[in-house]
This record gives structure tokens, C-alpha cells and sequence, in this order.
């Protein structure tokens, strides 16, 4: 008899499961992102068309096409080492986990107990009953309680799909804080580069300059020149020092800041000054098509927040029926150690559901806060976007208009040095005073500042452009929403594995790697 009551409550538990894994109604709406038209040739107006990504751009390492192996060597040191860099990864695994939390609640809780005690009471506790009694007793229990919520309304189901769409989120702003700092890396490391070649027109400025007041002083002592020239001559030789000097600081300090993103230590972080360190400026198609946009990382994160803010309706929505949970609990209990026996065993099994009749409003008030949640994320994901194609333009524009003025300033250089050139020679031949050989002198070094300063503005202007278009990442990076979870949930380790931060694939073993292990 207690066989078959027990396999009736079975049954009916049975039929439960299969109902509740087979009948959910997802409550949240239909998720369609914004699709936004656009021609490939973005011009700063109209709407765009969401697409995937097209395959004119590397993909890779971008800023080996700027061919510097230094460059190619810190840019690896400051993805792996950029303390930033790592608590951003560290949000990443946080959320990847946060998504199995959620996931968690879809299978059943099982929670085993076991106790054991051993007993006795006061001969004269208050109300005794008279009679015999052991005053002394032991009391021996396991048990097992399991305990499931099956998900008709997808309450559950939507609470994991905005965690793992919030997982995807944080893996696109990894990639994003990625792009960022190799960008400012190679911006930084530019500007190192541009200053070294600043350095070595301002030395050799010094050398012509200290052959100038050679030059005066030979003509004074041969009482063909007056003292003022010899003064304007050392003039200009100290003011071009101290120019020199100036850039050294500036050099400095850049040096420093390089250090810290690559995650060295200024101090002992150095790199060797080169005079002419002959950067390639990489070639990035005239025309853009929008497309590429799906490229940039901060765009799918976008999408992603607005697709988690899309399931987040359905869970206010599914708050207004009720929650339905079953639970079992069975086990044994004994005086002493014979636990494994039919009479010594317990049971209970049991269903609730709890249905909110009046709370005030509360429900309402919080799928209204879904909804306009949800309105928000588009409204963000529109301006993320038209964000993008803003600097997507900006750098095609610059990268273009420097081209031609680098071009126009290599002229105005060569012009400056015949002009100072000649003018020293007229001067040493005594046909013109020396004022004319300093404006002569001003004008050559002037353009020749100008054309390193141009042409270090161009390669900081491609490496804007290059992040503009997401490097060489692609949403096809992006993990799938059942790729961002940790692990199997039967499993019980080595296979809780996570992405590098380098981004390059592969993983490394959560459950094996030392508390202090850096990833």
C-alpha cells in the first residue's frame, strides 16, 4: 500500500516536470533590434543597416602594418600585463558567472542533510508525564530535500537570457577596453616617435646654428661683421637649445605613460631614442562601408544591453501569475544505526503557488520601468551608433586632408632650405646683413617642425581611424549566449573554462589555476 501511494505521488510528480519543461510561455516581447539604412558611403546623414561585417579591413594584429617591432612588442606586454585591462576581464568572468547563477534556478535544488544527536532530559522537567520513558536517547537522521520551480510564465528563462546577453555585454566592453588601450598605446608611442625626429631636426638645427656664430665671429674678428650678429647668431643657437631641451621633457613624460599602459614601471621602463623611426602609415579603404561598423565592439555591447533589457520585460511581465514550486523531502531516522530500513524511513512531498491578488501597484509599476528600460538601451544603442559612423567620418576626413598637407609641407621644407641655405652663403660673401640669414634660419626650422608634427598627426590620425573601425575585431568574436557560461551544470571541475584576455581564444582552467595565478 505505501508502494503505491508512493508511486502515484511519483507519477503526479512526473507529469509535473513534463509539464513545466513543456508548456512555458515567454512573456517577453519579440526582440527585433533596430535596423537603421544607410548607403556604404557614409556622408553624416540618414539612417543605417545593421549588417555583418565585411572583410576589407585585416583582422588581427592591426598595428603590425604600422611596421615597428618595438610597437609590435609592447602592444603584446600591455594586453597581457595592463592592470586596467585585467579588472576589466575580471568584470567579464564576474558576469559570465552571475549568468550560471541565473541558469542555476531552472534545474531542480537537491540538498542533502545528516545528523546525528544524543539526548536526555532532566528527571524533573515541569509536566513530566508519569510513567517510564528512556531519560536518555540518541537520534539518528539522513534525508535528502529536492525542491523545483517549474517555469511556465519564463520567468526564469528570461532572468538567464539577461545575464547572458549582459555576459556578451561585458566580453564586447573587454574588447572595447582592449582596442582602447592598444590605441592609446600606438598614440602614445606615435608621439614618442615624433618627438625623436623633432629631437634630431632641433640637433641638427644646433649643428648649422653653431656654425653660423662661427661664421660671425670670424667676420667680426676680420672686422667685416658687427657684434650684433654675433649676438643674433648665439641667440638663436641657445633659444634652438632650449627648444631641444623642452622636447626631452615632453619625451619623458610619454615615456612614462607608455610604461604604465604596457604595466612596466616607469622607472626602469625605457625605450632608446631613434632619429628617423620611419612609421608606416597603413592604407585604409577611401570608403568605409558601414558594414565595418559591426566591427566595433562598443556597438555590440550596445545591442547586447538592449537585447538584455528586451528579456527584462518578460520577467515584470511574468510577475503577474503565479509561481508554482514543488518540493520532496525523504530520508530516515533512528535511535540508533539502523537507518537503511523501510520503517525507519520519511517522506513529504508537497506543492505551493503563491498568486499576487493586491500589492498596490507594485507589479504594474515595475513592468512600466521594464518597458522604459528597454526604451532607454535603444535610445543609447541609436546614439552609440551614430557615434561611431561621427568617428568613422572624422578619421577619413583627417587621414586625407593630412596626405595632402604632409605633401604640401615636405615642399615648404625643401623651399626653407635652399631659401636658409642661400642666404648664409650670400651672408658669408657679405651681400646680405645676417638679420636675413636668421629669418632664413626660422623659416627652414619652423617647416621642418611642422613636417614632423604633420606627419606624426597622420599616423595618430590612422590609429584613430583603425579603432574608429573596431581594429580587428568583429562581432563574429562576440561569444554566443550559451558560449558565455563557465561550465556544465553537472559538471564539477575542468571545464570551467574562460577566454584570455588577449582575446586570442583558448582558455585557461579555473579550477586548476593557483588563487594568485595571474590569467
Amino acid at each position: 500500500m505505501i508502494l503505491r501511494r508512493r508511486g502515484r505521488a511519483a507519477s503526479r510528480i512526473a507529469a509535473a516536470l513534463l509539464l513545466g519543461l513543456g508548456s512555458g510561455c515567454d512573456l517577453a516581447p519579440e526582440y527585433r533590434p533596430p535596423h537603421y539604412l544607410l548607403p556604404d558611403g557614409y556622408a553624416g546623414s540618414g539612417p543605417f543597416r545593421r549588417a555583418d561585417p565585411a572583410d576589407t579591413l585585416p583582422r588581427g594584429p592591426w598595428w603590425e602594418r604600422f611596421g615597428d617591432p618595438l610597437l609590435d612588442r609592447l602592444e603584446v606586454q600591455a594586453t597581457a600585463d595592463n592592470a586596467d585591462l585585467a579588472g576589466i576581464y575580471e568584470q567579464y568572468v564576474q558576469a559570465r558567472d552571475l549568468a550560471a547563477e541565473a541558469r542555476s534556478a531552472l534545474f531542480p535544488q537537491v540538498v542533502g542533510n545528516a545528523s546525528t544527536t544524543d539526548n536526555r532530559q532532566s528527571e524533573h522537567r515541569l509536566f513530566r508525564s508519569g510513567g517510564g520513558g528512556p531519560n536518555e536517547q540518541s537520534s539518528n537522521q539522513i534525508e535528502a530535500t529536492a525542491s523545483w520551480e517549474p517555469d511556465f510564465w519564463d520567468r526564469l528563462r528570461n532572468q538567464t537570457r539577461q545575464q547572458k546577453r549582459l555576459a556578451q555585454a561585458s566580453a564586447a566592453n573587454l574588447a572595447s577596453a582592449r582596442l582602447i588601450l592598444q590605441a592609446e598605446l600606438a598614440t602614445d608611442y606615435v608621439g614618442l616617435r615624433g618627438l625623436d625626429s623633432q629631437d634630431a631636426v632641433y640637433r641638427q638645427a644646433i649643428g648649422f646654428y653653431r656654425k653660423a656664430v662661427e661664421i660671425t665671429e670670424l667676420r667680426l674678428q676680420g672686422k667685416i661683421a658687427s657684434g650684433l650678429d654675433v649676438a643674433r647668431a648665439e641667440n638663436q643657437l641657445t633659444a634652438t637649445e632650449a627648444l631641444d631641451s623642452g622636447i626631452s621633457g615632453q619625451r619623458a613624460v610619454l615615456q612614462h605613460a607608455i610604461a604604465v599602459l604596457a604595466g612596466a614601471n616607469p622607472s626602469t621602463f625605457r625605450i632608446e631614442p631613434v632619429g628617423d623611426a620611419r612609421l608606416t602609415v597603413p592604407a585604409v579603404p577611401a570608403g568605409v562601408p558601414s558594414q565595418l561598423l559591426q566591427r566595433r565592439p562598443d556597438i555590440a555591447q550596445s545591442e547586447r544591453e538592449m537585447a538584455s533589457a528586451n528579456a527584462g520585460i518578460g520577467v515584470s511581465r511574468a510577475a503577474f501569475y503565479p509561481d508554482i514550486s514543488i518540493s520532496l523531502l525523504g530520508g530516515f531516522q533512528d535511535t540508533g544505526f539502523s537507518l537503511a530500513s523501510l520503517p525507519n524511513s520519511l517522506w513529504t512531498i508537497g506543492a505551493g503557488s503563491v498568486l499576487p491578488l493586491f500589492q498596490g501597484g507594485l507589479r504594474r509599476a515595475e513592468l512600466q520601468r521594464s518597458w522604459s528600460q528597454y526604451s532607454q538601451a535603444v535610445d543609447a544603442y541609436r546614439s552609440t551608433v551614430l557615434g561611431a559612423f561621427q568617428e568613422v567620418e572624422d578619421g577619413l576626413t583627417l587621414t586625407a586632408q593630412l596626405q595632402t598637407e604632409a605633401q604640401e609641407q615636405r615642399e615648404a621644407v625643401a623651399a626653407a632650405d635652399r631659401a636658409q641655405a642661400m642666404t648664409l652663403a650670400l651672408y658669408t660673401g657679405g651681400l646680405t646683413n645676417y638679420l636675413d640669414a636668421v629669418v632664413a634660419q626660422v623659416t627652414a626650422l619652423t617647416a621642418q617642425i611642422a613636417e614632423v608634427e604633420v606627419e606624426t598627426a597622420r599616423l595618430q590620425a590612422a590609429v584613430s581611424l583603425v579603432r574608429a573601425v573596431g581594429g580587428g575585431w568583429s562581432t563574429a568574436d562576440l561569444p554566443s549566449e550559451n558560449g558565455v557560461l563557465p561550465f556544465n551544470p553537472v559538471a564539477v571541475t575542468g571545464s570551467d573554462r574562460v577566454p584570455r584576455r588577449d582575446g586570442t581564444g583558448g582558455g585557461t582552467d579555473e579550477a586548476s589555476r593557483p588563487p594568485d595565478a595571474v590569467p
